[in-house]
């Protein structure tokens, strides 16, 4: 490779400045496919597997010599068919006396690299790709994706003798690549001077779908303030960090992740927009350092996900440890719209945990809905479910926030909502049935099989998400409570103090979405914000409740019951029917 690779845990690392390999006689001669068979043969190892059998030895009597001569075999496989091995590898006859058994030993190799998650990095530093983003991702990942399918079809044609009658293009090459460069930022203190070296991403490839398997595959606790600025913690090499600027809202929050969690920071693609030149041009609103290795931030809080406010210097500060327990796309998304709200709330607006829609009907008739709630009460269940049963009454349906956004007011005093996030995340379980096959050819699939298992794919666009739209619905997901005549799946709020008594306490049923379990209470369903700056939110609060009580808006509760057995998909579908009934 034209570059230097470099694995940690289950990645692959690649970083390169003009070019990958060409030819396969250049792979096969490169140190990253010398390391993989090293690697290959000592997993092989481990296990004592029968394929070791190709070198004619005990496994334990299998050293580098032997490593080397077998790459010498496959390097010959590549051009010629196995009678030329004996004729130009010395001692080679021995790995072709049962063909068979060498064809699984390659058949193993193949599917081992594929195992790995597998990044390139284009250094934009020296030749400007940047500016011909297409060219270089064809250059680089595209053209190493066939130069490993060709290789491998090479050398196994030249052990059978003949040609495969079934092809499949599996994405052998890099599963996602970025173009990134040195980017200048006006950050406020010499505090902030290590994050100057590290590079900015500019273009993002990625082929989906995408399978990930984080570490961890839910989140816990809170994220909480200190009075100390994380940066002059932080121990930074900056060729191990990456920056992600994204457009979060209508704020600029840099998110500088650290190579130890690149599956997870280069999957904000699908959820936040890259911010563009124009921009980066802006001062940061916040900084988010995910991923900080040591025990830097041991002891600032429990967990240690904290932020730093100086409002003096306007610039928030958020950092996370690397250890695997935050190894999980919640940390990276939470703390991110944590920063977001509180900026928000700084400004007078009132940030909001719920899904926004804008709901059309065949009639022309337009409501936009929002739906506050935690993680796991119905609101992308229930919309989801809207979508397929209004489906003769609804032209369409355009998502606003799928998570997070905020409120504010326009020039006729009237309450409108904006978005953060162009993507949902997304439970695999609570999902309509074939939901998230129709979406396989954008998405990207987080800790499949597993509990919490998530889908996380794009959804709207940044311009639609800050278009700005009059509220005509406030709901509060109850995904706890059964109905019955005095408990319908929907009510209606008399007075802004009974709904912000219910919207106070946050009252909600564990979906095992977070390590919180039974009924539990958060404040606005919002901890990511609104908790920590509790008084100032409380006046928000108050103002725009009675404003949108002024407004004749409607406010109530939906009843979804996503938190009772056997409700999961009928609690979501008669919330439907009843949000339908009110269109």
């Amino acid at each position: 490779m034209h570059g230097t690779s470099k694995f940690v845990k289950n990645k692959v690392i690649i970083r390169i400045r003009d070019r990958v390999c060409e030819t396969p006689e250049e792979l096969m001669e490169s140190d990253l496919f010398a390391e993989v068979v090293k690697r290959y043969i000592s997993h092989l190892q481990r296990r004592s597997a029968p394929l070791l059998e190709i070198f004619g030895r005990e496994s334990s009597g299998i050293g580098p010599a032997d490593v080397k001569k077998l790459i010498e075999v496959l390097q010959v496989l590549e051009k010629l068919p196995l009678s030329a091995v004996p004729k130009l590898v010395k001692d080679g006859e021995r790995f072709i006396e049962d063909p068979p058994l060498l064809l699984d030993l390659v058949e193993g190799l193949y599917n081992y690299w594929r195992t790995f998650e597998r990044f390139i990095i284009c250094d934009s530093r020296f030749g400007s790709l940047d500016k011909r983003p297409y060219r270089t991702f064809d250059a680089t990942v595209e053209s190493l994706m066939h130069l490993l399918r060709q290789t491998y079809r090479d050398v196994e044609e030249h052990i059978t003798g003949r040609h495969p009658s079934i092809y499949r293009q599996i994405h052998a090459g890099a599963e996602l690549a970025v173009i990134a460069l040195r980017k200048e930022f006006r950050f406020p203190e010499k505090s902030f001077s290590p994050l100057r070296d590290i590079a900015v991403i500019r273009q993002l490839l990625m082929y989906p779908p995408l399978l990930l398997n984080p570490p961890m595959n839910k989140r816990s606790g809170r994220f909480e303030r200190i009075s100390r600025n994380p940066m002059e913690l932080a121990g930074i090499n900056a060729e191990e960090w990456l920056c992600y600027p994204a457009k979060v809202g209508s704020l600029l929050i840099l998110v500088y992740v650290h190579e130890k969690f690149y599956e997870l920071g280069f999957s904000l693609c699908n959820l936040f927009e890259l911010a563009d030149d124009d921009f980066l041009d802006r001062e940061p609103d916040a900084v988010y350092l995910y991923g900080v290795p040591g025990t830097a931030l041991n002891g600032l809080a429990s967990p240690p996900t904290v932020f730093y406010d100086d409002p003096g210097r306007h610039i928030l500060v958020g950092a996370c440890p690397n250890d695997d327990a935050y190894g999980y796309f919640g940390y990276l998304k939470k703390m991110i719209l944590t920063l977001h709200n509180i900026r928000i709330m700084q400004q007078g607006k009132m940030p909001f945990h719920g899904a926004m829609v804008k709901i059309t009907s065949t009639a022309g008739k337009i409501r936009t809905v929002l739906i506050i709630g935690e993680s796991g009460t119905g609101k992308s269940e229930t919309l989801e479910a809207l979508r397929i049963i209004g489906e003769e009454k609804i032209r369409q349906m355009d998502i606003i926030a799928d998570d997070m956004g905020s409120l504010d007011t326009d020039k006729d005093g009237n309450v409108i909502g904006c978005g953060t996030e162009t993507g949902a995340f997304v439970r695999l379980d609570d999902l309509q049935p074939g939901y998230a096959f129709g979406q396989l050819d954008r998405s990207i699939i987080m800790s499949p099989g597993k509990t919490n298992s998530r889908i996380l794919l794009p959804v709207t666009t940044y311009e639609e998400v800050m278009r700005g739209y009059s509220v005509d619905m406030v709901l509060y997901a109850n995904n706890y409570e059964r109905t019955d005549e005095d408990h319908p799946v929907i009510e209606r709020f008399d007075t802004p103090e009974n709904a912000l008594r219910v919207f106070r306490e946050g009252t909600a049923m564990s979906k095992g979405t977070t390590t919180s379990t039974g009924l539990y209470h958060s404040y606005f369903a919002n901890i990511f914000g609104p908790v920590q700056y509790r008084k100032l939110h409380e006046g928000i609060a108050k103002r725009y409740f009675e404003t949108l009580f002024g407004k004749n808006v409607y406010v109530g509760q939906l009843r979804t019951r996503l938190g009772i057995p056997g409700y999961e998909r009928k609690g979501p579908e008669a919330a439907a029917r009843a949000l339908l009934e009110e269109m």
